[in-house]
């Protein structure tokens, strides 16, 4: 009822409006909703709420996307996904193994692989909003929404390389299930797969309705269908669901055929907003607070808190600052510094870390070897990460814009101050003095009996 008021004149978008519901109702206020008491199908059901979340987001990203967006910009989106990806992950791991010594490395690289994709939904909300429309360049916001979607997708193989060398006895055996697994059969079958329904699906919808089989508005009934129905086969066949979902995405607006019939129709957008909040609240109402002191596994607040500060200057801002000059839609090391921060987690690192958890033992107490201590301790780190993402991701503009204002509202009244000074003392040099005032330019009913008397006043 005053969403819109909450968004256009606070800036405060679904993503922090929808988990601060979710924690409200969730079992640390009103116990109304409480995911994590449903036993032992709770993982599933959060695994695969995440996934459709995850599937019709970077879906939507490959349709809104301009015409070829993908191929016009691959350099662009090599530099902003793989390498920076890559460094994300290693000073991640390093930093959560400073933190968490009773993690080795490897199990840090794993909970790293949970954090390092920037989340598409949460980058959305955010770059949708009205504030950064008005004020960040749509190159820099393309190239986000594009780079948000394409590395989601690739979380896959870094969270691999973690897993098998985990639960792996051979260094060797684990490299070859992840070169072989990972990259060829995840990562590249899902790509292929996901375009080449995605090009099929156009080419059928453009007959059908060229020969008035199908009317304008079934192209948006299509929209959701079709995302589900590639991250289905895609997860069935063990393919990068992720992948292939914004790769139909992609290769349905391709031609810009789809663009042409579905313009300025909102459903598409409605559909977004609903889901996300649901997520959302799902998410607020699923965070295991309980979990975020746990000496017992080397986690306490103020570790966590350290992480999440350093993950927000370390992720992403230093390698984009040196990369940005080898990315044309970046134009400035401000835009790169903008870019650097706006790196989101959320329904991403949900989504990871409960497939991680469908890859390690069930832990015991105390936790029997490394992936069973690790198999406890990565859905608290990852959450409390994601909550801090989405207060700082989320409440940024609004803070920012506050503080525009308020530093613009300061230099209008100082300049106000000085322009009215100015213009006192000019007619006091001319011999002019407004009525009720003195020559210094104060009110006389400002001024201390004693003084008024003392000026003749």
């Amino acid at each position: 009822m005053i969403s819109l008021i909450l968004r256009e004149k606070l800036y405060i978008n679904e993503v922090v409006l929808g988990t601060g519901f979710g924690i409200l109702i969730g079992p640390y206020a009103a116990n109304i909703f409480t995911p994590r008491s449903w036993g032992s199908f709770e993982n599933t059901i959060t695994l695969e709420v995440m996934r459709i979340v995850l599937a019709t987001g970077l879906f939507a990203v490959g349709i809104e996307l301009p015409c070829a967006y993908i191929k016009t910009h691959a350099r662009s989106l090599l530099v902003m996904v793989v390498p920076t990806m890559a460094f994300g992950w290693i000073v991640i791991a390093s930093v959560i193994q400073a933190l968490f010594p009773e993690l080795d490395y490897v199990s840090s690289l794993c909970i790293a692989a949970c954090l390092t994709p920037t989340d598409p939904v949460t980058c959305v909300a955010i770059i949708r909003g009205k504030y950064a429309t008005q004020h960040v360049p749509v190159n820099v916001r393309r190239i986000l929404t594009a780079e948000s979607a394409a590395n989601d997708g690739l979380a896959y193989p870094f969270l691999a390389i973690s897993i098998y060398l985990t639960v792996e006895t051979s260094v060797q055996t684990a490299i070859g299930k992840w070169f072989l697994v990972g990259w060829l059969y995840q990562v590249i079958l899902g790509t292929v797969f996901g375009a080449v329904l995605g090009y099929l699906f156009s080419k059928l919808m453009k007959i059908c309705h060229d020969r008035g089989f199908i009317d304008r508005e079934s192209y948006i009934s299509q929209y959701l269908t079709l995302s589900i129905f590639t991250v289905g086969v895609a997860s069935t066949i063990g393919a990068d669901d992720l992948l292939a979902a914004f790769a139909a995405g992609c290769a349905i607006s391709w031609d810009g055929y789809f663009h042409t019939q579905t313009e300025n129709d909102a459903f598409s957008s409605v559909i977004d907003y609903v889901v996300n909040c649901g997520c959302f609240i799902y998410i607020g109402a699923w965070l295991p607070f309980d979990d975020y002191h746990s000496p017992e596994y080397g986690i306490t607040p103020w570790r966590l808190v350290l992480l999440m500060i350093a993950i927000l200057f370390l992720r992403r801002i230093p390698f984009l600052l040196m990369v940005y000059k080898f990315v044309p839609e970046i134009a400035s090391w401000k835009e790169a510094l903008l870019s650097g921060h706006f790196g989101p987690m959320g329904v991403g690192a949900v989504f990871v870390s409960s497939l991680a958890l469908t890859r390690l033992p069930t832990p015991e107490y105390p936790p029997a070897d490394q992936a069973q201590f690790l198999a406890a301790t990565i859905q608290p780190i990852v959450s409390f990460v994601v909550l801090g993402s989405i207060v700082v991701h989320g409440l940024s503009i609004p803070l920012f814009s506050i503080g525009r204002s308020v530093h613009c509202r300061t230099t209008f009244l100082s300049l106000t101050n000085t322009n009215h000074r100015s213009a006192v003392d000019g007619d006091a040099e001319r011999g002019f003095v407004a009525p009720g005032v003195t020559p210094n330019g104060f009110a006389v009913d400002a001024l201390p009996t004693t003084e008024r008397v003392d000026a003749g006043l």
